[in-house]
């Protein structure tokens, strides 16, 4: 019997180790930290065997083949091992593409996936398809391939799962953009990081589909080096493209089969900002590749409901705005939010600082930000970076305290943002606390 073992127990772990389970492997989980109550009932009840808080490198290293969580980093002594010994070693998206026959839909990028993931399932489930919805949101994919196979699957994938991803082919694959994020992963290159991003156009074919921004730089100096066998449907908001979608005067015009256009105002999108257009444009495009209705894609568009703490509008007090993004917690993150803000910003922001290079945002905080309340218990690094970009900054270290302060240094027409661009462990549980919490004083105004 072929053994397989699983590293890392987490929603992908456990929903491999069922789906091996059912295909009638040998399994094997280990994980090095503890095991979530809800993941160990689940290995108990399909009888699977497991250990937690460490890795007994005698049960693993006899695997035919490991699936690794994506968190796990390639520098592991144990991943080297495998690796050294020549066992393979894959991701659960690898894994359970293996016993699908359903259509895949993958987004990559390094910002929108989430909400592009989102909009494109959120088409096609009105479309009235059978589809799924996974990869590194919503359930396992290979628990839904295990127990509800479905005909389609709208995948995000990051590079980390990517990298552990050989035979498995996207039949629409979406690269959204490329900016600098995990680099000390891929040896701080950006060109490494780049490279694992396009592995999401591996093994495609000439009737297969990419789906990418001509408008991104990095994106379009990583395609010279890579040969696309897919078809190519680029998307711009800056010049006009025959087949992909495009902005003209206002409106995106998606264009994917003979010339049967489908167009709409952006004022009708329902995810504003200059980010979310690009986002609604990968997904309308990738919608009608998968024979969906333009009436259903328009609508589509215009209904959808954003994420919450991702550039959620949460209330609109004496013409000022304010918005939750609260789950911005890197510093591309927060230039995404910034640079969609269209009126002048009290930014809300900090935290929990990730060795943070401020740099990339002096432009745009001098453009946009009025003022800057600090929202965390150690902001000598922020004041020291924005001290002399913009006239005021105060700290507070509650979120009623820098909502109140946001209030009274904002002016009619502004925008009160908070996009912390920081982790938020200092003063609150994780960043969905922090966004909640900065609702309700929001609405306590």
């Amino acid at each position: 019997m072929k053994r397989i073992v699983i590293l890392g127990a987490g929603e992908s772990g456990a929903g491999a180790a069922v789906l091996a389970k059912k295909k009638g492997f040998e399994v094997f989980v280990s994980d090095k930290s503890k095991i979530k109550e809800k993941y160990r009932n689940v290995l108990s009840q399909h009888g699977i065997d497991w250990e937690e808080e460490q890795h007994s490198e005698e049960k693993i290293l006899n695997a035919h083949e490991v699936i690794k969580s994506p968190g796990i980093p390639e520098k592991t002594p144990l991943v080297k091992k495998l690796r050294a010994q020549g066992t393979p070693v894959i991701s659960e998206i690898e894994f359970a593409s293996r016993y699908t026959h359903a259509k895949m839909i993958c987004i990559t990028g390094s910002n929108g996936k989430t909400t592009t993931t989102l909009l494109t399932h959120h088409i096609l489930q009105k479309a009235g398809y059978k589809v799924g919805l996974a990869g590194n949101i919503g359930k396992s994919f290979a628990l839904q391939v295990a127990e509800e196979d479905h005909d389609y699957y709208v995948l995000e994938i990051s590079s980390f799962q990517l990298d552990d991803m050989y035979a498995f082919r996207a039949d629409i694959a979406i690269l959204l953009n490329i900016t600098p994020d995990h680099l000390d992963r891929y040896d701080d290159k950006l060109e490494n990081y780049a490279d694992s991003k396009f592995r999401i156009t591996n093994n495609q074919r000439p009737e297969d589909a990419f789906i990418y921004c001509i408008d991104d730089e990095v994106t379009m100096e990583t395609i010279k080096r890579w040969k696309i066998n897919a078809k190519q449907y680029p998307f711009s908001i800056k010049q006009q493209v025959e087949e992909g979608a495009c902005l003209i005067n206002n409106e995106i015009i998606i264009n994917t089969h003979n010339n049967n256009q489908l167009s709409m105002t952006i004022e009708e999108l329902a995810l504003q900002g200059r980010h979310n257009i690009y986002n609604s444009m990968a997904a309308a495009v990738a919608g009608r590749l998968a024979d969906v209705r333009k009436d259903v894609v328009r609508e589509s568009l215009s209904d959808f409901e954003n994420l919450e703490h991702r550039l959620e509008h949460v209330a609109r007090i004496n013409n000022i705005n304010f918005i939750n993004d609260s789950k911005a917690t890197n510093v591309n993150a927060a230039w995404y939010a910034l640079e969609s803000m269209d009126t002048p910003v009290v930014w809300v922001m900090g935290g929990v600082d990730k060795g943070n290079d401020y740099s990339s945002l002096f432009e745009m905080v001098k453009q946009k930000v009025r003022a800057i309340v600090c929202l965390g218990t150690e902001n000598k690094k922020i004041i020291k970076a924005f001290g002399d970009k913009v006239e005021t900054i105060v700290e507070t270290s509650s979120a009623k305290e820098a909502v109140n302060a946001a209030y009274r240094l904002a002016k009619k027409g502004d925008t009160v943002l908070l996009s912390p661009a920081c982790a938020s462990f200092d003063l609150f549980e994780n960043y969905e606390d922090r966004g909640q919490q900065f609702k309700a004083a929001v609405r306590g105004l």
